[in-house]
């Protein structure tokens, strides 16, 4: 998600009028270098305070995570008292200190470039000396990758993990976390973002004082990107989650939204989704553990459904649960089956309380993972092996079914009217309400499809062959023409979004399904779903999958028609037609009285009769993957 939040101005006059100077001299650092940016628009000081709801007490025990001043190995963030956050430079230069202080432990790797031409950095720790997948691999305990910054001003994880990775190793304090885990950790994974820095980023968060940006600097939304894969960022991370085969996955995020006691909340598709093991061991041996150690260091922790109200004026009618699409990590972990862990820290607690739940949360993970890495590793190989016959696109609640009751730990707050909006706005006073609500779980599966034997794609579509490649999907590349029977489908009644959306307008259309013997060129290729990806082939495949690369706009152009017809020709034509076919021009007939826009154009009536003819284009609309059965 996203959110931040500055301290407020403490004096009004000319102190306010400093700190918007300051601000848009700030400002001006950009994706590259010292080349001044975009600067905030000239503002009155009422347009540069956000006005926040009251900060709720807090002086956890992870408190003492914070090392002396004089520390040696004291991070940038702890040295201005966790108020700040430091540049890429300054986090990348205090990593390479932290590595060659502990190279027995720690290594850096970058794992590509981003847009901007930035090494995406990871550090790998281990108390084993070797520092290869293999080898990790080999040591026998189970691998935690962790990445912060995928939007880059909820950027907690960072100094969280640079905290973390520095009392493994040089300080030794947690270094028995290494004796039962390898971590890998990406202190930033949006670098680009990352530098777009401003006191102007995130209205409702409260901290770092400076912070960067959610969007790569191609304006692209990272976690959105997990099925797509245009961001050369993703390809790089998916190329590493590939080669290094870790067995949690950590996506480090800070939520805004309304208000509530919770400083950390935490989640996973839980729900009839593709992992259930994964998910078994998820609910029984993760979260208790997590949510234990959370607990006891003083913060409140709860799981990333309680944003979603039923009701967005009043939480104490009850929340709902959520499975992401495949887009976003989450989604995209369970039909890999990687076991994959969403965090929100929430924007409106002080950014040091955030930072420091996250160390405990990372701590907790490791532990977790440590503590039952062989459950964990028997549950992944269940769900690897899976092969249901039904594959879930989408999910949904039986509005039948009664709503569970939970314990929901909210902020006391009412709806009142907006002169501005003319609607509604929340206004939260800041004393914490316990209560019981209601809680209504995603408890069956509302789109789906029947798994085929393989997909056939055909070589007229590179760019689809090699992002399979890039998901890790197998596939076999036929070296000469294949004539094969296959389900293919004609995409009816396609719909373009109005706007663009990622960098692309997404599409949706009716898939209508007909056998063909359909001939594939060579260098085509033939996706067997008795593979451990097989349900992320069929996410990306089917047409009717929200994150398919049809919605995506992979395939525009089989939308398009091709050859048109003259009005001399077609018009006598239409006239024979309808008189050697009553049935014709009965449904002719019908059409015209019901469609108003159809009756009104003569190119559309035309085009209707062209339609009917062999000389229209028979692929017009065939979507070119085929299913074989």
């Amino acid at each position: 998600m996203i959110d931040s939040r500055w301290p407020q101005l403490e004096n009004e006059g000319m102190k306010a009028l400093s700190v918007c100077v300051l601000a848009i001299c700030l400002s001006a650092a950009s994706f590259a270098d010292p080349a001044p940016s975009q600067t905030p628009h000239q503002s009155s000081a009422a347009a540069t305070e956000p006005i926040l709801p009251p900060r709720t007490p807090w002086n956890g025990k992870s408190r003492a995570l914070v090392v002396a001043k004089d520390d040696p190995w004291i991070t940038p963030s702890e040295r201005n008292d966790l108020r700040t956050t430091p540049s890429y430079e300054e986090t990348v230069a205090w990593l390479k200190k932290l590595v060659a202080g502990a190279p027995q432990q720690l290594q850096m790797l970058s794992l590509g470039k981003s847009s901007d031409g930035r090494d995406i950095w990871m550090v790998i720790a281990t108390s084993n000396t070797q520092f290869t997948p293999e080898a990790l691999r080999k040591n026998g305990k189970p691998t935690v990758f962790a990445q912060a910054g995928i939007h880059a001003g909820e950027i907690d994880g960072k100094d969280a993990g640079l905290m973390l990775l520095r009392d493994m190793t040089v300080r030794g304090t947690k270094r028995e976390l290494l004796e039962h885990a390898n971590f890998l950790f990406v202190p930033i994974f949006n670098v680009d973002g990352h530098e777009r820095t401003s006191r102007f980023t995130r209205v409702n968060q409260r901290g770092p004082e400076i912070m960067g940006w959610r969007t790569t600097s191609k304006n692209l939304n990272l976690n959105r990107d997990y099925t797509k894969l245009d961001a050369p960022e993703m390809q790089a991370l998916i190329r590493a989650l590939n080669v290094w085969s870790p067995d949690l996955y950590l996506d480090l995020h800070v939520t805004d939204g309304a208000a509530y006691q919770y400083d950390i909340t935490f989640g996973f598709n839980a729900n009839n989704g593709h992992s259930p093991a994964i998910t078994q061991w998820l609910e029984k041996s993760f979260t208790p553990a997590v949510t234990s150690d959370l607990t006891a260091a003083g913060h409140i922790p709860g799981s990333t459904d309680v944003p979603s109200w039923i009701d967005e004026t009043d939480w104490t009618k009850g929340i709902k649960s959520w499975n992401a699409d495949a887009r976003y990590s989450t989604g995209y972990g369970d039909v890999r089956h990687l076991p994959t862990v969403l965090l929100e820290t929430h924007s409106l607690k002080p950014y040091d309380q955030r930072v420091l739940g996250t160390y405990v949360y990372l701590e907790g993970a490791l532990r977790a993972a440590g503590k039952s890495g062989r459950a964990l590793r028997d549950a992944i190989e269940s769900d690897t092996k899976r092969r249901d016959p039904v594959i879930p696109f989408s999910w949904d609640a039986d509005a039948k079914s009664p709503s569970e009751t939970i314990v929901y730990k909210g902020i006391e707050a009412r709806a009142v009217p907006s002169a501005i909006s003319g609607g509604l706005r929340m206004e939260f006073t800041g004393k914490p309400l316990t209560q019981s609500i209601p809680y209504q779980r995603l408890n069956h599966v509302a789109t789906s499809v029947a798994r085929p034997k393989a997909y056939w794609i055909p070589a007229a579509w590179p760019e689809v062959i090699e992002r399979l490649q890039l998901h890790g999907i197998q596939f076999e590349r036929i070296a000469e023409p294949r004539a094969v029977s296959v389900t293919m489908y004609r995409l009816e009644e396609a719909k373009f979004d109005p706007e663009p959306f990622e960098g692309r307008l997404l599409v949706k259309a009716k898939p209508v399904a007909e056998q063909r013997k359909e001939l594939y060129a060579t260098g085509s290729v033939r996706v067997p779903m008795d593979q451990p990806l097989g349900d992320l082939a069929a996410v990306l495949c089917e047409p009717a999958s929200p994150d398919s690369f049809f919605q995506w706009g992979f395939f525009d152009e089989v939308l398009q028609q091709t050859e048109d017809v003259e009005e001399y020709v077609m018009d006598p034509m239409a006239e024979r037609m309808l008189a050697a076919d009553p049935k014709l021009a009965a449904e002719f007939r019908e059409k015209l009285a019901k469609d108003e826009a159809f009756r009104g154009s003569a190119k559309a009536r035309l085009r209707w009769f062209y339609a009917k003819t062999p000389f229209i284009d028979e692929r017009w609309k065939l979507f070119p993957i085929g299913r074989e059965e």
